[in-house]
């Protein structure tokens, strides 16, 4: 599942960054920052009516990402126990 289709507040794992074309500088700035493969990560709030800007909490830091950037980064969603 791609990042911005997660349910507000859910909790996932990064799978991976996919570049939306060679040498794509928005997905090899997304791994710079953390966006790595086995990273948690956290769908924090949407932007007004479901829009732009997600916000997102990865280690101890929190981004706000348009929802293109957040197509690229592919992620599985942890299931509470």
């Amino acid at each position: 599942m791609r990042l911005s289709d997660a349910p507000k507040g859910a909790q996932a794992v990064v799978q991976s960054v996919t570049d939306a074309h060679p040498a794509d500088p928005i997905a090899q700035r997304l791994r710079d920052l953390g966006f790595v493969a086995g990273e948690p990560v956290r769908l924090v709030a949407r932007g007004p009516l479901g829009g732009d800007p997600l916000l997102i909490h990865i280690g101890s830091t929190r981004f706000a990402l348009r929802r293109n950037e957040a197509d690229r980064i592919d992620v599985t969603l942890e299931h509470a126990a």
